[in-house]
Order: C-alpha cells, then sequence, then structure tokens
C-alpha cells in the first residue's frame, strides 16, 4: 500500500491529475508490450490537422479510442495504440500564408524552399500544442511510434502508391473540370465541397440568329460563363426546336457565331428547352462538347478574376462582371428577365469561398475498379465491421456512385507529386526516385492530396511498404478505427480500397461510427456562430475524468450529442460521489494489505447481494463494451456505484462496522475494498486519473490500475437467492421511508412498522434480517407474519414479497390514503397494460434474446402481485 492511504477531504481534479500523465510516461506504460504471448490489438489515431487547437470531437473521439486501448491492455492484450498527425495540406498552407501576411511577406516572396521551412517551423509549433492537449486528456498514445504523414516512412508509402497505380493504369493525367477554390488556387475533390443554399437568380437572356430570323431564350445562374460559351443545345426530340438544329447564334457582349446543337442531355421539360455549352467551366458542358468536337474557352483565371478570353471584362472579379454583363444585356435590350431564387451552391470546405468549375489538367484516380473490388469485399469474410451496421449501406451506396477521384493540388506542402518532365522533349517520367540525370528534368510542382497520403494510415504507419517490418507483421490489419461519419466517405473509403490493393487484407476489422457534438441548443457548432467549447477550459473547470464521462456516456455509436453544462455538473458529482465512498472504504481499511482481503466467512445477505450484483455489473459492462455502447455502459456503472455500493452497500456495512463481531467486521472491510477495487477498475478506461489516485491508496500489487486485470466475474461470489432477497429488503426499507415522507414523519421519530408477507420464506428472511429494518426503518415496534391483519386506519405499501402497514393515528387523512392508492392502483393497471402488451407482441417474444423476455414474464408477475394487492386495500379502507 501507499504510505499515505488516506484521501482529502475534497476532490479537486486539478490536484489528482497533476503530474500523472508524466509519471504514466515515464514509467513506460503507454508502449506496446510486443509480449508474444499475448494477442495483438491496435487502433490508429484518426491524425488531427496540424493546424491549431483540438475542439470537442478530436475529445470525443479520442476518448472512445482511449477507453477501448485500455480496457484491452487491461485485458492482457499486447495493446498498440499509435498516435500522428496529418500534414492537412491546403488547411496547413492557408494558416501559414495568412501568418506571413500579417508579416508583409507573401509564398512568392520566400520561395518554395523557404516557404516550407517556414511551414515545418509551424508543424513543429502546432504539433507540441496537440501532445498537450492528448495529454490533458490521459491518453494512453505510444508516443515511441507516432508518424507524420510527411515523414520520411510514409512519403516512401505514398511515392510507392502513386507509381504503382500509374503503372495500372489506375492513375492518369488529363483536362477536366475540376472544382476549383479561388482563394486557396488549387483542385478540390467532389467531397471538398459543401453545397449551401444561397439567394441567386436565373438570368433570361436572348441570343439572336445570326439569319436575323429571331432568337432563342437561355437561362443561367452565371452569366459570367457565358462569355466562354461555344454552342447552345436543344434536346434532338423537341419539336420546337427541329428547324433550328444546324444554325448558329451570335454569342451576346463576344459577336462570337456558335453552333446550335442537338444532344440527350438537354431537358425539354426544364425552362425553355434550350441551354447554353460552356465546357470549360460546367461539367456536364465539358462532356456534351467532348461528344462534339467543341472548342473549350477558360475565361478565367486561377483566382477565379477574369483573363483575356473574356474580352471587355478581362480584369474584373467574376461578381463584378456578372453585375457588368447583366447591365450591358439589358442596355442591348437582350435581358429577357431576372427570376430571383435559392439554389445550392458549393463552396470549398477549407476556404469557405464559392467554388468555380473550371477546366483544369490534373491528376487523376481511376476510381471504378478500386470501388468494385472495394464493396466486393463487403461480401466476404475479410469485410469491415461498421457500427451501427446501418453505415455499411453508406459506404457501399457512396462506393457504387463515386466518381474518379482527382489527387493534385496547386500547393506547396505536402507530397509533391513523383512526376519530371523533360526539359527539352517533354517526355513524362514517373518514379519512386528522380531521374538519374535530374539536371534534365522538372518535377511536377503540384502536390497530393492530404487524403491521398491518410488512405495509407493503417498500414504505412506500421511499416510498410516493408512487409516484414515487425509492426507491419504483428498489428496490422489493425482492429478498430473510432471516427466521425462525416469523413466514411472522405477517410474510412479510401483506406479500405487501397488497405485492398496494396496489402490485400482490409485496414480494420471494425469501425466505429460516432456522431457530431453539438451545443446545448443542437446547432452545430461553429466559429462564426461562436458557440464552440474548448475541451481544455472544460477540464480546466470539471477534470478531464468529468468530461471523459460525459463524452462516453452520452455515446451512442453512429448519433450526435449535445455538450452541456448540466450534465458535466453531473459527472463532477459523480465523481465526487465515488471519492467520497472512496474515503469511508479508507479509513475503515487503513490497516488492511492485500494478504488480508478475505471473501471467505459467514457472508451476510447485504453482502451476498453485493457482490452478485458486482458480477452482474462486470457481466453487462464488458459485453456492452465489446458492442461500444458505451452509453449503456455508463448507466450500468453509475446505478451500481451510486445507488447499490454508495447508497445502500456502503449504509449497510455500517451495521457491521460500528458493532462488536470483529470476525464479521473484518470480512465486511474486505468485501469493501474488494468491491471498491472493482469498481475502480471497471471505471479506469473511462477516468484514468481519479481511479489511478484511488487505486494506488487501496491494498494493491503492481506499478498501476493501468495494467492490473480488468475485472472478471467471479461465479462463486453469486448468490442470486441473497440478491432477491435483498431487493426484497430495500423495497421495504424505500417503501416505510416515502411513506414517513408522506406524512411528514420524521426518521427519527420511532412508528409501529406491520408487514404481512405472502409466505413463509419471506417472513423467515424479514426476520433473520431485522437488524436492517431496525437500523434503516426506526421502528418501536416491528412485525412480520404473513397471516397478519390489517388495522383499520394505517398507511400501506405493497413491496415485492408482501404488504406494509404503519398505523398512525392522528397522523392520516383516510380520504386521502385512498386517493393516493387509487392513483398507485392506475400506476400498477399501466405497468400490467405495457407489459402484457408486450408480450402480446409475438415479433417481441420470437426475436428478443430469452433473458429479455424471461425478465418481462417475471416483471408481469411482479407488477399482478402488486396490482392484487392494492386494488384489496382499497377494498378494505373503502368499509371503513
Amino acid at each position: 500500500m501507499n504510505e499515505e492511504t488516506n484521501l482529502p477531504t475534497k476532490y479537486q481534479p486539478a490536484d489528482v491529475e497533476k503530474g500523472r500523465y508524466q509519471q504514466w510516461l515515464s514509467q513506460d506504460l503507454f508502449k506496446a508490450s510486443g509480449d508474444k504471448s499475448a494477442a495483438p490489438y491496435s487502433i490508429v489515431i484518426p491524425p488531427p490537422n496540424v493546424t491549431g487547437k483540438l475542439h470537442l470531437g478530436h475529445a470525443w473521439d479520442t476518448t472512445l479510442q482511449d477507453i477501448i486501448i485500455r480496457q484491452k491492455r487491461m485485458q492482457g492484450y499486447d495493446t498498440l495504440w499509435l498516435p500522428g498527425m496529418d500534414h492537412a495540406g491546403i488547411a496547413t498552407q492557408a494558416k501559414v500564408e495568412e501568418r506571413l501576411r500579417e508579416e508583409g511577406v507573401s509564398r512568392y516572396d520566400l520561395g518554395r524552399e523557404k516557404f516550407l521551412e517556414k511551414t515545418w517551423e509551424w508543424k513543429e509549433e502546432y504539433a507540441g500544442h496537440i501532445r498537450d492537449q492528448w495529454a490533458k486528456l490521459g491518453l494512453s498514445l505510444d508516443y515511441s511510434r507516432e508518424r507524420f504523414t510527411l515523414d520520411s516512412g510514409l512519403s516512401a508509402a505514398v511515392r510507392k502508391v502513386f507509381v504503382t497505380l500509374y503503372k495500372k493504369g489506375l492513375i492518369y493525367r488529363g483536362e477536366y473540370i475540376i472544382n476549383w477554390d479561388p482563394q486557396a488556387k488549387t483542385a478540390l475533390s467532389d467531397i471538398e465541397v459543401i453545397h449551401k443554399d444561397v439567394e441567386g437568380a436565373f438570368y433570361h437572356i436572348a441570343y439572336p440568329l445570326a439569319d436575323g430570323s429571331g432568337n432563342v431564350e437561355i437561362a443561367t445562374t452565371r452569366p459570367e460563363t457565358m462569355l466562354g460559351d461555344t454552342a447552345v443545345a436543344v434536346h434532338p426530340e423537341d419539336e420546337r426546336y427541329q428547324h433550328l438544329i444546324g444554325k448558329t447564334v451570335i454569342l451576346p457582349l463576344m459577336d462570337r457565331e456558335i453552333p446550335i446543337i442537338a444532344d440527350e442531355y438537354v431537358d425539354m421539360d426544364f425552362g425553355t428547352g434550350v441551354v447554353k455549352i460552356t465546357p470549360a467551366h460546367d461539367p456536364n458542358d465539358f462532356e456534351v462538347g467532348n461528344r462534339h468536337d467543341l472548342p473549350r474557352v477558360n475565361v478565367m483565371n486561377d483566382d477565379a478574376s477574369m483573363n483575356e478570353q473574356a474580352g471587355a471584362y478581362a480584369g474584373m472579379t467574376r461578381f463584378e462582371a456578372r453585375k457588368q454583363i447583366v447591365k450591358d444585356l439589358d442596355a442591348q435590350g437582350l435581358l429577357l428577365n431576372i427570376e430571383k431564387m435559392i439554389h445550392s451552391v458549393g463552396h470549398s470546405e477549407r476556404t469557405g469561398v464559392i467554388v468555380e468549375p473550371r477546366l483544369s489538367t490534373q491528376w487523376f484516380v481511376k476510381m471504378k475498379p478500386l470501388a468494385e473490388k472495394a464493396v466486393a469485399n463487403q461480401h466476404t469474410d475479410n469485410a469491415v465491421s461498421f457500427y451501427p451496421p446501418r453505415f455499411s449501406q453508406t459506404f457501399t451506396q457512396w462506393m457504387e456512385n463515386v466518381h474518379d477521384w482527382v489527387i493534385s493540388r496547386q500547393l506547396w506542402w505536402g507530397h509533391q507529386i513523383p512526376a519530371w518532365y523533360h526539359k527539352d522533349t517533354g517526355e513524362l517520367y514517373v518514379g519512386e526516385e528522380a531521374p538519374h540525370d535530374i539536371e534534365n528534368w522538372v518535377q511536377d510542382e503540384d502536390v497530393l492530396d492530404t487524403w491521398f497520403s491518410s488512405a495509407l494510415w493503417p498500414f504505412s504507419t506500421m511499416g510498410w511498404p516493408d512487409e516484414q517490418a515487425a509492426d507491419y507483421q504483428r498489428y496490422f490489419p489493425t482492429n478498430t478505427l473510432v471516427t466521425g461519419y462525416d469523413i466514411i466517405f472522405f477517410w474510412v473509403s479510401r483506406m479500405i480500397f487501397q488497405s485492398l490493393e496494396f496489402t490485400d487484407q482490409r485496414p480494420f476489422e471494425r469501425v466505429l461510427i460516432h456522431g457530431l457534438i453539438r451545443a446545448e441548443d443542437g446547432r452545430k457548432m461553429s466559429k462564426s456562430l461562436g458557440n464552440g467549447v474548448d475541451p481544455m477550459d472544460v477540464i480546466d473547470q470539471y477534470g478531464a475524468d468529468a468530461l471523459r464521462w460525459f463524452l462516453s456516456n452520452g455515446s451512442s455509436p453512429g448519433q450526435d450529442m449535445r455538450f452541456s453544462h448540466e450534465k458535466m455538473e453531473a459527472a463532477w458529482n459523480f465523481i465526487n460521489k465515488i471519492w467520497n465512498a472512496s474515503r469511508f472504504v479508507l479509513m475503515n481499511a487503513a490497516d488492511m494489505t492485500v494478504s488480508d482481503i478475505d471473501l471467505t466467512g459467514d457472508r451476510n445477505v447485504a453482502d451476498q447481494w453485493i457482490l452478485t450484483r458486482l458480477n452482474d455489473t462486470i457481466q453487462a459492462v464488458t459485453h456492452l463494451s465489446e458492442r461500444f455502447e458505451f452509453g449503456e455502459v455508463g448507466r450500468v456503472l453509475y446505478n451500481f456505484i451510486w445507488d447499490d455500493f454508495c447508497d445502500w452497500y456502503i449504509e449497510m456495512s455500517k451495521e457491521v462496522l460500528y458493532g462488536e463481531d470483529d470476525t464479521q467486521k473484518q470480512l465486511t472491510k474486505s468485501i469493501l475494498v474488494y468491491t471498491l477495487d472493482q469498481i475502480l477498475r471497471l471505471l479506469h478506461p473511462i477516468m484514468p486519473f481519479v481511479t489511478e489516485e484511488i487505486w494506488q491508496k487501496l491494498p494493491h500489487e503492481g506499478a498501476s490500475i493501468m495494467t492490473a486485470s480488468y475485472p472478471v466475474a467471479d461465479e462463486s461470489l453469486t448468490n442470486q437467492k441473497a440478491a432477491e432477497g435483498m431487493e426484497t429488503l430495500k423495497d421495504l426499507i424505500r417503501a416505510v421511508r416515502n411513506i414517513r415522507a408522506e406524512v411528514n414523519t420524521p426518521l427519527s421519530k420511532p412508528i409501529t412498522l406491520l408487514i404481512k408477507t405472502s409466505n413463509d420464506t419471506v417472513k423467515s428472511f424479514l426476520t433473520e434480517n431485522v437488524t436492517y429494518i431496525n437500523r434503516f426503518c426506526n421502528p418501536e415496534k416491528v412485525v412480520i407474519d404473513h397471516e397478519l391483519d390489517a388495522p383499520e386506519t394505517a398507511m400501506s405499501a405493497v413491496i415485492k414479497g408482501g404488504e406494509i402497514f404503519l398505523p398512525l393515528e392522528g397522523l392520516i387523512n383516510l380520504e386521502e390514503e385512498i386517493s393516493r392508492l387509487e392513483k398507485e392502483l392506475a400506476k400498477w393497471n399501466g405497468e400490467v397494460k405495457r407489459v402484457q402488451g408486450k408480450l402480446a407482441n409475438q415479433k417481441f417474444v420470437a426475436n428478443a434474446p430469452e433473458q429479455v423476455v424471461a425478465a418481462e414474464r417475471a416483471k408481469e408477475q411482479d407488477y399482478l402481485e402488486k396490482q392484487a394487492a392494492v386494488q384489496e386495500r382499497l377494498q378494505q379502507l373503502r368499509k371503513m
């Protein structure tokens, strides 16, 4: 035992948590053991971006992982929780450029090499912040294996994957319409575009026929793109325009003659049935242009300003050009109508600006064969299991409809594409290493999409492409991934298809999907709303253990949760309850050692009941944890600790501890210490700091609770009969106390207590344990009999196994008692109706687990007995 066994009088989380993390680190408790006799269990952390502080979503995500890994470590697994961070190309470069602008310079002033030096400095600074926050949360990460998506090993993996896919024809370079971020000046993949409803308009414009015979009407939401029109199109079967196919129109403002073409892309029933075709600025128009061999006229610069192809509008921003174009069209009598509307417009997920569909030469991954392999794998034994299962369908549906993935980004921070162009011939070379005559070659300036490297995270971090690497051999595939549903498309899907392609294995066995943390009012947390909550501030106020309890206890797989200061207060109160209960145990067991703990002997009913309930709790928590039902884990633990252990067993133990039987005292102390020890072990994965603090002061063996064995139910300590008897006793005590409260009779005032039992067994049990009745009910007289006559004027209650009566002449109003019993009868009528309705449901009876159905039948019997007893008592009172 620790020399100092007493806990301070008040739970102070800051004092409890101070220095503990560094102590764990100094003892190397987070490192994978490498014990070959133990089964491996691995998790890779979803790498946070090195762009700033972690938010509550990160805290939730990592807390769930830490709960899993700490429990597995205690269960004897060789656990690896591998930490790391993501370089976050667009986001980090934007942050560094913002800092440089504040210093009065741009990245172009510095040049690529110097800029990257500045970005690495940023990375080191913010990586330190992230590690500090991990420490404050108590995350048991194996820092000896920490990785970064731009470190040398991961960079080698990225080059290997790129070159291999290129040689297989699954990476190609081509000119396509891509999503363009005009602020970051880079391409974006489809899933990096967030669609928002904004106020806009349909601009109806007349395009004059070149032969002067009239005009056609088109409608567009982006008039500035009409400067790049190279055709107008109608449906080939649209009878209204058959005579126009093959003719030409004059493109307004540009005085350029363009053809009228027929293409089935056009919807005859939408608008006028005539559409403008701008192959360089719309993905659908691009495809139409390819079918009709139309020229592609790009009218915008990289920053979405208008270029020299835009004629008189060159140099204007796209929005300035829009206003001027509309004004000029109106002046020429070609603006027919402006139809105000709300429509969905793509915005950059990174910078927030409106995305511009734009013709660009980019690198792409051909997704169809990779996606087909991933979907097919979900029907094999190698499938990835999703929790909740519905997200498996989300994954497969997306993979079945996926488009080619644009992977090049016009950035400096990231993995530079391993492709070189010969300075003289223009020849393309793709390889893991630069050409030997590098002076004759220039490397592609673009970098790869951040998700390209993070898609390799589960295996590149383990040493791949060296398939003989020790960690790759032992810990891959990983066991569990924990992440939010918002990045199933961004990340989870990409890890799955890349892992299958390059390792022939799933990257993880199971994926636990959680939701988003929302503000108390249910709105999404955001900087613009100012409703974000910093988890570090929450820890400062309530402690890391309280935050972790809240995050786990409010957790249901796949569902969002709301942050609540009220629930944080409740979490702190729960820990404080544990703290005070622990102080009581430690004060009464101050002289005990591990060898003194002996559970054999004549255990009383309270002892047998608490040990039975402990076993039930261990079994339930272990089972629920395997299913990631951490909210239910919290409910089970809370009920056992607060109600059973603190409110009942500790109070009942005082009957022995304050008595004269030393043998019984020693047994009770042993049970108190043993039960508290098991509680702390069950709680440790969720509340690592406070459980370590208390456990160190209990009789224990080993350096840390972190490496103590996880509880396993000991059936030799279970006594269901005693547990059932205890429930009767508790029911009786609660009923007496409720009646006292109802008639305002304090516990200090002795009363007469009459107990009518349903049979001799209950009578015998209550008689044997009358000391508890005396202690908790304070009767001056107790009568226990199954043939007892109920007094005419008494408060009464139905309990499990009988009825109780408290003769209270002068303290009770007969009419009020009848009214109270009528309400109680209504309650039992409702319970009987509910449970019988459930049991009448054939689907429930057929599909629910056998023990669940049995529990409902037991409830039905209990409710029917209580209903009958209340009805009988009402009949008696109504005759008075």
